[in-house]
Formats: C-alpha cells, sequence, structure tokens
C-alpha cells in the first residue's frame, strides 16, 4: 500500500470513528458551557470532521437503488434498543446524528448529519433538522417546522433549540439563532440572523450582533406580525416582524397540556 493510500485509510478510520460518536451522542457540534458567554461551545474541529466525510465519500446506489448519496453518510436504521420510534410513512435520519430516546419521528421528517435531538423531543411531520442543529429535551418540533443547518464556515453557531421549547407549525428557525430555555414560538414564525424581533413586553427589540446571533429568552412567547414602512413612498405598506407578545405562563402552560398527551 502506497503513502496516498495509507493516508487516506487513515482518514477513513478517523471519520468512521468521528461518525459512530456523533451518532452515540458522546461527541457534539455544539454543546452546552456555561463557562462560555452564550452558554453554548461550538466545536469547529467536529465540523471539519464532518466535511471530511463528504470528501472522503464517493456516490453510490443505497437501499436497493431508492437514494444516491456519498457512501460516507447512508441513512440510519435504528433498532428497539434505540428507543426511538419511528412511524413508517417515509421519515429519514441520516448517518452521524444523534436521536436519544424517547424521541418520537413522525412521516415524513428528516434529520440531517451533526444534529443532535434530546429525549423526549417530538419531530412532526414534514419537520426538517438541519445540520449540526441542537434540539434539547422535550422540545415538539410541529409540523413543517423548518431548523436549519450550518457546516461552513465551521466556526458559524448552529440553530439552537433548547429544553422544553414548543416550535409552531410552518415555522422557521436559522442562522445561528439560540432558542432558549420554555420559549413558544407560534406558527409562522421566522427568525434569521438578519430579523428584529419587538419584545413588547419589556419595550425592547432584540437583535443578532456581530458578535452574537438572535436570541430568543427563556419562556418567551413570539408571534408572527407586521411593522409600517414609515420611509419613502411606501405609505400604506408593511413588513413582517415577530413579535415577543408575553412570558409563559399558568394559560399556556394549560394551552400546551395537549402535547404531552400525543406523545
Amino acid at each position: 500500500m502506497g503513502a496516498a493510500a495509507a493516508a487516506e485509510r487513515d482518514a477513513v478510520d478517523a471519520f468512521n470513528e468521528l461518525r459512530a460518536m456523533l451518532e452515540s451522542g458522546d461527541l457534539r457540534a455544539a454543546e452546552p458551557d456555561s463557562s462560555a458567554e452564550l452558554g453554548w461551545r461550538v466545536n469547529a474541529w467536529v465540523k471539519r470532521g464532518i466535511l471530511l466525510g463528504f470528501r472522503l465519500g464517493a456516490l453510490t446506489e443505497m437501499s436497493a437503488g431508492s437514494y444516491v448519496d456519498k457512501h460516507t453518510y447512508p441513512a440510519r436504521v435504528f433498532t428497539v434498543k434505540d428507543g426511538v420510534r419511528i412511524v413508517p410513512g417515509g421519515s429519514s435520519v441520516r448517518s452521524g446524528a444523534y436521536l436519544a430516546k424517547g424521541v418520537v419521528c413522525m412521516p415524513p421528517m428528516y434529520v440531517n448529519v451533526g444534529a443532535y435531538v434530546d429525549e423526549g423531543t417530538m419531530v412532526d411531520s414534514h419537520a426538517l433538522v438541519g445540520s449540526c442543529a441542537q434540539i434539547g429535551k422535550r422540545v415538539h418540533l410541529s409540523a413543517a417546522a423548518q431548523i436549519g443547518g450550518v457546516l461552513e464556515p465551521v466556526n458559524a453557531s448552529p440553530v439552537i433549540i433548547e429544553d422544553d421549547v414548543l416550535v409552531g407549525g410552518n415555522t422557521g428557525v436559522y442562522e445561528g439563532t439560540i432558542v432558549r430555555k420554555g420559549a413558544v414560538l407560534a406558527a409562522g414564525t421566522i427568525l434569521t440572523r438578519g430579523t428584529p424581533v419587538y419584545d413588547v413586553v419589556n419595550d425592547t427589540v432584540l437583535r443578532a450582533t456581530a458578535e452574537q446571533p438572535l436570541i430568543i429568552p427563556a419562556g418567551a412567547v413570539v408571534v408572527p406580525g407586521s411593522r409600517a414602512i414609515t420611509k419613502g413612498k411606501t405609505t400604506g405598506l408593511s413588513v413582517y416582524t415577530p413579535i415577543l407578545v408575553k412570558y409563559r405562563d399558568e394559560k399556556t402552560e394549560l394551552s400546551l397540556a395537549l402535547e404531552d398527551l400525543l406523545r
């Protein structure tokens, strides 16, 4: 075996080990870190390893020719001992993604490489968990919710959804947004790095900065809204903006009680 072939074999072995550790949850693209300013640390070297897998991979037919992808990233196969409920109907989880015990996958849904989905979370129909996204415990990603992924640049923060968050149907969370514990995103809410969120409770505007992404506070209830355009020849027009209308209270808890019954 030549030096080049040996080096490639070593790279493949290292990647396979990294992928296995991602699937077991022993390794994460981002992880909680109380010493970090945002409470999370991005492991850029893990992203580099994920990208290496794409470079090492070659296109191949998988699952009796039903799809074609890099051979380094086949679909994951689960067993009863994994404790993950995969309801039939066209769902797929890519290798290199972690799903904890008690996760429920309603068809069709998709979880991409590097994602981490914690215990008791439901990924509902037509929902997407993008590459390296971090999803906490007891989260409900409602039907058609889109959690954006990110691989490059490697130091970019992934989307983070902390514990006990409800993400409503047709909601999109992108570009490294952090949704803190217990928040509620109403159906149709869109959050990006460039989206200002108007907090009417505290009379302030939440924005991303050069140093940090958009952050939705713990317990916040955010709904879709609009604000008038006041400049130029735009009288009567408005643009979309999310509005933080309240923080979770007893009435909010009662309205979410059904979630537990569905799990």
